[in-house]
């Protein structure tokens, strides 16, 4: 299954925006991934956090094949060591079981999640232990396919949009300046300013400035070789 949006979200984004509009006419429909699997989608984000995007499907394949079904039973019974030797961290694995031990307990209700504001999924997914911000807004866009999702704390969707207007450093204020321009549809914004991150456009470049921490590294690497000579 693919996040959905059509017409109706991408035609309301180009009236806001030229640049993003040029950015929308070339890259096309973007297909992104979803898991309607509220559980199964919590998992598969705590595993994803600090990796690769490989890393992560990975992982998940490794799940899926030997445990076949991805729920509280088969996770509870695989443990903690089980869960390491899919290629996960020990605490990636802690948290997994702890996740899964407050379902099975009644302690957390997941169902009753799909009912409440973007707000307050955020805050009961991000007090569960292994869950931010940051890890509740993915599950929020990617599992239920809300549409005005845009993270600050996500830094692919902050080279984003340095791409497309050619920024050296998105400040919060900033930020909340596009937030405010594509909204309600933050969500289809954010697809194409990962795609543009990603490299999907040839010749766009990241304006960030080099970090003075390597600058002074390179200068002091110059500085001895010219002595050597």
């Amino acid at each position: 299954m693919h996040f959905k949006y059509d017409n109706k979200e991408t035609q309301y984004l180009k009236s806001k925006c030229k640049k993003l509009a040029l950015i929308i006419d070339e890259i096309g429909h973007i297909n992104r991934t979803i898991d309607k699997d509220l559980f199964s989608a919590v998992i598969h984000h705590i595993i994803g956090q600090q990796i690769s995007t490989k890393a992560q499907k990975t992982i998940w394949q490794r799940i899926e094949d030997d445990l076949k079904v991805v729920n509280t039973d088969t996770i509870l019974k695989a443990w903690i060591k089980k869960l390491q030797s899919f290629g996960m961290t020990f605490k990636k694995a802690e948290y997994i079981i702890d996740f899964a031990n407050k379902i099975k307990n009644d302690e957390f209700d997941l169902e009753a999640i799909w009912q409440k504001t973007d707000e307050d999924v955020i805050k009961e997914l991000s007090a569960l232990k292994g869950i931010g911000v940051w890890t509740a807004e993915m599950i929020l866009l990617f599992c239920m396919e809300r549409k005005n999702v845009f993270s600050y704390g996500d830094l692919a969707i902050q080279r984003g949009i340095r791409m497309v207007y050619h920024h050296k450093k998105i400040t919060k204020s900033l930020f909340e300046k596009y937030k405010k321009r594509f909204s309600p549809y933050y969500s289809v914004a954010s697809l194409y300013f990962w795609a543009v991150a990603g490299g999907v456009i040839d010749g766009m470049r990241d304006y960030a400035p080099i970090k003075q921490t390597k600058v002074k590294k390179d200068r002091q690497e110059i500085k001895i070789a010219g002595n050597k000579k």
